[in-house]
């Protein structure tokens, strides 16, 4: 079963974000916008991450793809929603790799440096990669849990 994918952009990804989610279905993903729904040019990119990881942290088994100009922001305030593993993806193996090596929940897209095949190439690979079992890699989950855990008593 494939998992339900939550996504959401600001101005600078708006249009590649219409444009993943029909891929998305076409793929058979159910895929719900987080926003925006229309194009607002000067929106802020805090919304759009807030939203895809509230939802991808506490809807088990879902994923989220967000998209900003450059992906850091977004990525950034993806990262502040316990539970939330975002980050970015500026290629194919860079996504592959933040799966098997870091177990990532979100997906970070930067709109104004990549095309559209480009980006379907991108969220192709980071959704057909399972994360890897590897105990090395589950001891760094848990060290990531014990770190939010510390920031946040």
């Amino acid at each position: 079963m494939k998992p339900t994918i939550y996504i959401g952009a600001d101005h600078a990804g708006w249009q590649l974000k219409e444009t993943l989610e029909e891929f998305l279905r076409n793929r058979g993903y159910q895929v719900i916008d987080m926003g925006n729904d229309h194009l607002v040019n000067g929106d802020d990119y805090p919304d759009f991450g807030y939203a895809v990881a509230k939802r991808v942290t506490t809807d088990p088994g879902s994923e989220g793809i967000v998209l900003c100009g450059n992906a850091q922001g977004i990525c950034m305030v993806a990262n502040k929603v316990r539970g939330a593993r975002a980050a970015t993806g500026f290629s194919v193996d860079e996504a592959r790799t933040t799966r098997t090596d870091d177990h990532s929940n979100i997906l970070c897209l930067p709109a104004r440096f990549v095309t559209t095949a480009q980006a379907k190439g991108i969220v192709a690979a980071w959704l057909e990669t399972p994360p890897a079992p590897k105990e090395r890699y589950e001891r760094r989950l848990r060290k990531l849990e014990e770190i939010e855990n510390a920031e946040r008593a």
